[in-house]
């Protein structure tokens, strides 16, 4: 990085001056400060406007070092010029409407430019002020009939980013020496264009994230689990062998061969090059293991440092785990999630892991402040000494950094596949499997979960605009996302009720009365709002054995006595739960020959084998192969 320092009173002070630069002399313009950083206290100028590349602030660590900065260069000559001014604009005041935005965003626009300005230079153009209607009119013709390296159309949401950087260079170009003479569809929007609008916005269709497949997550996980079990006997044989003092200025075979001989000594009986990929794979389970258990975001994950778990106990005495790190989504800042113990052991087994590394980013410390006292990059180092998840880079001399998105989906997917299931496995995945199951927890399918997040609430929005301070590092974001997927697993569950001839229970055998008057279906504008009501305005979970409906979960019906769901007005049971009557019945069968259970004993077998029977008359049930 070729860069001038200076000491600067405030670094972001320049960040108040000039934003409209038509009318300045190339002299002062060429020097207007674009981004800064601090080495050591000292205010250093990265780059300036007269820059061909400008380095870009605010660029979260899962982030290449490419992203990172705008190189004016790739784009054709004739262009340069105005998209300097175009994105200059965008930095200092954002889109008519919207804040300012964010590095990551500065960055976005310029390359979601690019597919445009390489457009109109394909066809001669060298001026935005040549854009006519036909052009635009071409632009969005091809852009929909575009196909990616994998054969299809780009999907609404990709189209819907393509044409909102049209709009944005319209609305940025206004304020610069070419300005585009017409809005490009001045009758509509991009988001009409790709349909997002009305039932269709974004808001409302959801995520388009592809739910992982309990089956293929469980396997998934289970590996993961297992290589973290033995994640610090791996970790005691890599310190076994490893190299320091007079032992690291020799050659590189003969480190080489006493780093085995002391693997071997350690009881390592494979190839280094096997311990190397057994740890990176360690170092993936524990992603897997956090990323399902939090619910965090890559770059949630990428900003862990050593030191991010602690604990809290309530007046009851439970013990509370959690992990700190930093959201860069909507200025969260530092925010706690809530982990199991298996995660809290993945945090640890990573900050062993992580300690070679970080000894590696603070050597490079120490010998850029040797060579420059004000080089950026001693900024930049330090944002990754603490961190968990490193890697090196062999294409800048392995160099160590956090890794990567783009990184760990190469990773991910390598796991997936050598786990030997066929899943297109990505970081963003894990956020919506943990909102799922959460919501399933609240729903009742899942035990463990629902014990250890009894205290997070769907309605805890509520609680945050009682008290503020109360929960404030906890991520609302995900609160949100879990209260999606309960919705949507309750209106499946509904509509599930609907679709089937015969249900028990009490509120089952009502809904299927409910729904033979068509009167009733006559209030609804479709079966779907139908649904969409009942599952909003019930409340719903499974007891494994049924769904009950009850306010509260006090029922005994719910834990120890089952079988007095099948006469309970809020259960509803389904022939999928046959089969646990079943298995019940048969046991009930055989306890009622013991000898030393008493009348009284006797006397409740005979009841619950009456309800099980009850269960199976309301059910329809064909019993006279399946009970023993």
């Amino acid at each position: 990085m070729n860069v001038k320092s200076v000491r600067l009173k405030h670094v972001d002070d320049f960040s108040s001056l000039h934003d409209d630069i038509r009318n300045l002399n190339i002299n002062d313009r060429d020097k207007i400060i674009i981004s800064t950083t601090v080495v050591d206290g000292v205010g250093v100028v990265t780059s300036r406007y007269g820059d061909e590349q400008w380095y870009i602030n605010g660029i979260p660590s899962n982030k290449p070092a490419a992203f990172r900065k705008i190189d004016f260069l790739t784009m054709p000559e004739s262009f340069r010029k105005v998209l300097k001014e175009i994105i200059f604009r965008y930095m200092r005041r954002g889109r008519a409407g919207l804040p300012r935005p964010k590095g990551g965003s500065v960055k976005n626009l310029f390359e979601r430019s690019r597919r445009f300005i390489n457009h109109l230079n394909s066809l001669g153009i060298t001026s935005l002020t040549e854009i006519s209607p036909l052009v635009i009119h071409n632009y969005v013709a091809k852009s929909r009939d575009h196909k990616t390296w994998r054969g299809k159309k780009l999907s609404p949401g990709s189209l819907i980013q393509v044409f909102i950087a049209v709009e944005a260079v319209y609305e940025l170009s206004q304020f610069s020496s070419e300005p585009m003479p017409l809005h490009p569809w001045p009758e509509t929007s991009a988001s009409a264009m790709t349909g997002f609008v009305g039932n269709g916005s974004r808001h409302r269709v959801g995520g388009t994230t592809p739910l992982i497949p309990d089956d293929i997550f469980c396997r998934i996980f289970e590996r993961a689990h297992k290589i973290l079990e033995g994640g610090n006997k791996l970790l005691d044989v890599r310190d076994a062998g490893h190299i320091e003092g007079r032992e690291s200025d020799l050659s590189l075979m003969t480190r080489w061969k006493a780093k085995g001989r002391r693997l071997s000594a350690a009881g390592w009986d494979s190839t280094q090059s096997d311990l190397n990929r057994r740890l990176i794979d360690l170092r993936t389970a524990c992603y897997i293991v956090l990323a399902s258990t939090s619910g965090c975001r890559n770059h949630e994950l990428a900003n862990l440092f050593s030191g991010a778990h602690h604990r809290t106990v309530d007046e009851g005495g439970n013990i509370y785990h959690w992990m700190r790190s930093k959201s860069e989504k909507t200025n969260a800042g530092v925010i706690d999630w809530m982990i199991p113990d298996v995660a809290v052991r993945a945090l640890r087994i990573m900050e062993r892991w992580a300690a070679p590394y970080q000894a590696l980013v603070n050597a490079e410390v120490v010998d850029r402040k040797r060579n420059d006292p004000l080089d950026p990059e001693i900024t930049e180092a330090g944002k990754h000494r603490h961190a968990l998840f490193l890697g090196k880079t062999n294409s800048k001399g392995n160099q160590t950094r956090t890794l990567s998105l783009r990184t760990w989906s190469v990773q991910l997917s390598k796991f997936a596949k050598e786990t030997g299931v066929d899943w297109n496995l990505t970081s963003h995945q894990f956020r919506r499997k943990f909102a799922n199951y959460v919501a399933h927890s609240k729903f009742g399918d899942l035990r463990y979960l629902r014990d250890h997040f009894a205290h997070w609430s769907m309605d805890m929005t509520l609680g945050y605009a009682m008290d503020q301070n109360w929960g404030a590092h906890l991520d609302i974001d995900l609160f949100e996302e879990i209260r999606s997927e309960l919705e949507d697993t309750k209106a499946e569950t509904v509509e599930s009720w609907f679709n089937q001839d015969i249900l028990g229970g009490g509120y089952g055998r009502s809904i299927k009365q409910w729904q033979r008057n068509p009167e009733n279906l006559a209030i609804f504008k479709s079966p779907q709002a139908m649904i969409m009501s009942i599952a909003e305005s019930t409340s719903i979970r499974s007891n494994g054995h049924a769904w009950c409906t009850a306010d509260n979960d006090g029922c005994v019906g719910n834990t120890l006595e089952r079988t007095r769901c099948g006469g309970c007005n809020n259960a509803v049971i389904s022939l999928e739960q046959a089969p646990i009557y079943e298995k019940l019945y048969n046991e009930l069968n055989e306890l009622r020959n013991c000898q030393d259970i008493g009348e009284g004993g006797r006397a409740r077998i005979s009841r619950d084998l009456d309800r099980c029977l009850q269960v199976f008359k309301q059910l329809n049930h064909d019993l006279d192969d399946k009970l023993e």
